[in-house]
């Protein structure tokens, strides 16, 4: 069976459609995929002879309805498909399924369950688990009479990374203080004491844009156990060293998944959202740290991060200050203390 996958971004849930591609490929022999995705996140992908990145320049030669028949066309030049599978349910994408299904391709959009979770924000006396993104990814292929077992220690296997070196006996962890909304981050103030706190440690920081990397410059320079990794390395290469690490300590961002990829440990700290979403990290939802709901009944107050009124920021804000060092710490050492 060919089949044709679109999922243009983010980093995060590309990383996630990693998961479940390879999956399928282990669990189906029969079975190859082409992936429509931006050129960056191709690394997030094992090499395998049945899968194939199809590159999406989306701001250049595939801008547009033009572009996206240009798209088109040359994903139909690549293979016969037996099925065209959406797992990103945006105007492009529904665009692409469009044109599959005229010239008579059975095609496949996943449901994001917009309705579930938004009933989960408004109605919180019933705060119930939703699927995981995951799943319903794979949810989407079932459709098609394929199946695969997403419960697995790692999806990506990855270069050993010179950079870290594990016979000085020192543990090494990754910091990723950002995420792509204000609201989910912990506060670059904690950061730092956490990081003092942590001198026994190698901190390896994590973070992507100019304003990240400045910002994470100036915390490494503080310390003599900080190195700067955002901005110095391409994402193969982070994800290299991602998998060396002894602990990640993240948001709820993207590098929580990047690390629950490589099969690392990682801790995520959660304000404003919940992984009951179905956002939560993959194997790693034991390490959560954050408010519960009887600590504080306003969480969660956003699905994604986004804040929409003053009452909403004021729960964000609380939800993150609430979470102290020390506890953040405790729970890191007891992590490193099990290696």
């Amino acid at each position: 069976m060919n089949l044709l996958v679109i999922r243009f971004s983010a980093l995060g849930d590309v990383t996630l459609s990693a998961v479940v591609v390879d999956a399928l490929l282990e669990a189906n022999p029969n079975l190859s995929i082409w992936f429509i995705s931006k050129s960056i996140h191709q690394p997030l992908f094992n090499k395998n002879p049945r899968f194939h990145f199809i590159a999406a320049d989306l701001k250049g030669e595939h801008k547009g309805v033009i572009g996206l028949i240009k798209l088109f066309r040359h994903s139909l030049s690549l293979a016969k498909f037996d099925g065209v599978v959406d797992l990103h349910d945006v105007i492009r994408s529904k665009f692409l399924l469009i044109l599959f299904r005229f010239i008579g391709i059975k095609t496949i959009c996943f449901n994001k369950g917009r309705k579930q979770k938004n009933k989960l924000l408004k109605n919180k006396s019933a705060f119930e688990k939703l699927p995981h993104s995951t799943e319903r990814y794979l949810n989407s292929f079932e459709k098609l009479g394929l199946s695969a077992n997403l419960n697995k220690k790692s999806w990506l296997k990855t270069k050993k990374s010179k950079l870290i070196d594990k016979q000085n006996g020192v543990k090494y962890i990754g910091i990723a203080p950002f995420a792509a909304h204000k609201s989910k981050e912990w506060g670059l103030t904690k950061i730092s004491s956490l990081i003092e706190s942590l001198s026994h440690c190698t901190i390896l920081l994590f973070g992507g844009g100019e304003n990240e990397v400045t910002q994470l410059k100036e915390l490494s320079n503080k310390f003599t156990h900080c190195t700067l990794i955002a901005g110095k390395y391409s994402l193969e290469k982070e994800l290299e060293i991602i998998a060396e690490l002894d602990l990640m300590i993240s948001m709820d961002s993207a590098n929580m998944h990047l690390a629950s990829l490589v099969g690392t440990k990682v801790i995520s700290i959660w304000g404003p959202t919940h992984h009951y979403f179905g956002f939560g990290p993959l194997n790693n939802e034991q390490l959560i740290i954050e408010k519960s709901r009887a600590e504080l009944s306003c969480r969660p107050c956003s699905i994604y991060g986004r804040i929409n009124n003053s009452e909403q920021q004021k729960c964000a804000e609380k939800s993150m200050q609430l979470i102290s060092v020390e506890q953040v710490l405790e729970k890191a050492l007891n992590v490193l203390n099990q290696r």
